[in-house]
């Protein structure tokens, strides 16, 4: 038996919105759409084009109220090949919420409160 990673879900309040952040901070592209026939709920799954494993979008229409993330200890991890270029892109976002320089790494925020680890490529 064989198990291969597919997605990883995120649930957004405002799905446009999310989209175009995970557009803009680290170049994901829509995939695919489901949409539920009585329009309670999208699904949207984004891609880096590089890797199989993407991010599920779950917008809920009847979800008013954001998301418990508790402590926030969950997140998503990117590696980067151009750590400056992508630092300086996402400061410019205001998107950077905790930086760890000892460790070379620092955390980006979407509009959810999803934290994502952004890592420099090995060299």
């Amino acid at each position: 038996m064989k198990f291969k990673m597919a997605h990883t879900n995120f649930n957004v309040l405002d799905l446009e919105k999310s989209i175009a952040f995970y557009e803009k901070a680290l170049g994901l592209k829509e995939l695919r759409r489901k949409e539920a026939e009585d329009g309670s709920f999208i699904l949207v799954f984004m891609g880096d084009g590089t890797t199989e494993h993407q991010i599920e979008l779950t917008w809920l229409r009847d979800r008013k109220e954001p998301y418990d993330l508790s402590d926030n200890e969950i997140h998503l991890a990117f590696v980067v090949d151009d750590f400056e270029a992508a630092y300086q892109h996402h400061k410019e976002m205001g998107c950077i919420c905790y930086e760890n320089k000892k460790m070379g790494i620092y955390f980006i925020e979407d509009p959810d409160g999803y934290w994502i680890e952004i890592i420099p490529e090995k060299r």
